[in-house]
């Protein structure tokens, strides 16, 4: 009687994934050619959304055939594809660039950081007023030089409380994750950095003011209201924010697009300042070995969001990428190293006063790293039915290396 139970509840999973509808497809600049890497793609009538890769791919599953798949990136219309004829997989689509008239500008204040003010003003009127919980695709990859020495990846549970509280009670958990190592020794560093599957929680800018947004640091900022831009079809406030002064912690600058209707934080476009290493090692760094010589060059992060069509706006996809060398004390060269991660938000699962964060072995804590918890094995059908954000060319070729070497 088991076996016939688990050849059914195999039978039924079958149906399930073959009753889906995959939407795949390029997205390229419609005057140049070029592939648009993080171009936001959903289907409309679900609450199913990815990214496109850095070669402007996408994959996307939904339970049912829709009838368009919406597209929307900074400085480009948005483009509603039909799928009425059927054609779902291997779109070629292209999007036009938005021209933004200068007369079609209203500007109610000319100082940038009333602009912020206000918007920060909104926040809990803008954004989601209770929890959420919130399927996601995570993914994280290391190089030295130009070589992939580690990829890691995830489905997971994203929970957040309602924007009227910080970030402090707000989890991530771990549903299904393997990663992928060098087996090379002089790759593996032993460095501990900030960031990993917790970074969606710590750079929501609208969330956690703290980051960028406190009035403190804004005082030692330089802000500048810059040319507006379309997102979508919606204009936006450009606001450059400039470190000016020299202070005990590294600063964060670059730029904060807001909606100008509804004054909601629509992007974040954020720089660490790393003139001053030793500061910025302290931000980034969590613990290296005694001996190695950490140096940041890099870390910047970008943060993006969605507003639904009851004007609720939620983060929606978060990129963060770090550069640094590293040598030990005696060595002539130092290697570069560069780690990058992406969360996209695929699917808005639970909202409401019920719903629970994640909890157990799988959650996370802040300083924990995606390796903490992650091992690695081999499994042809590894998504399934999961929305991901698709490989592009050079992490595939060299995801098949990488397994080539575990194995």
């Amino acid at each position: 009687m088991k076996r016939w139970t688990m050849i059914l509840a195999a039978l039924f999973a079958v149906l399930a994934i073959s009753a889906q509808t995959v939407v795949s497809g390029v997205v390229k600049d419609s005057k140049t050619g070029r592939p648009l890497p993080h171009v936001s793609v959903m289907v409309e009538g679900e609450d199913v959304h990815t990214v496109t890769n850095d070669d402007g791919y996408f994959t996307l599953k939904t339970s049912r055939f829709p009838q368009y798949v919406q597209l929307t990136h900074i400085g480009y219309r948005t483009l509603r594809h039909p799928l009425d004829n059927g054609t779902t997989e291997n779109l070629r689509l292209a999007m036009t660039a938005s021209s933004v008239e200068l007369r079609e500008v209203f500007v109610s204040a000319d100082d940038p950081l009333v602009i912020v003010k206000a918007a920060m003003s909104r926040i809990e009127r803008n954004y989601s007023r209770q929890p959420e919980l919130m399927r996601c695709f995570y993914r994280e990859t290391a190089r030295r030089g130009s070589r992939f020495i580690s990829i890691a990846e995830a489905v997971m549970d994203m929970y957040k409380t309602d924007y009227g509280h910080g970030p402090d009670h707000d989890a991530v958990g771990i549903l299904k994750g393997r990663r992928l190592m060098s087996m090379k020794a002089s790759d593996t560093l032993g460095v501990k950095i900030q960031g990993g599957p917790v970074l969606p929680l710590m750079v929501d800018v609208a969330k956690n003011p703290d980051y960028l947004l406190n009035m403190e640091q804004l005082e030692y900022c330089e802000l500048q209201l810059e040319v507006p831009v379309k997102i979508g079809d919606r204009l936006q406030f450009v606001v450059s924010v400039t470190p000016r002064a020299k202070i005990p912690y590294p600063m964060l600058g670059g730029r904060l697009y807001i909606d100008q209707e509804t004054l909601a934080f629509t992007r974040a476009e954020l720089q660490l300042d790393v003139s001053d290493w030793r500061r910025a090692s302290a931000y980034m760094l969590v613990k290296k070995p005694l001996g190695l010589r950490f140096r940041p060059k890099e870390l910047s992060v970008t943060v993006v969001y969605e507003t639904d069509a009851q004007g609720v706006t939620r983060m929606s996809y978060v990129r963060n990428q770090m550069r640094f060398n590293c040598d030990w004390h005696r060595r002539l060269f130092a290697s570069s190293f560069t780690t990058v991660s992406e969360m996209v938000v695929t699917e808005r699962l639970h909202q409401g006063q019920e719903t629970k964060p994640p909890r157990g072995r799988s959650s996370f804590g802040i300083k924990e790293r995606f390796y903490d918890r992650v091992e690695y094995f081999e499994d042809p059908a590894f998504w399934a039915d999961y929305n991901i954000i698709e490989p592009t060319e050079s992490l595939e070729n060299a995801i098949g290396k990488l397994k080539k070497k575990a194995g």
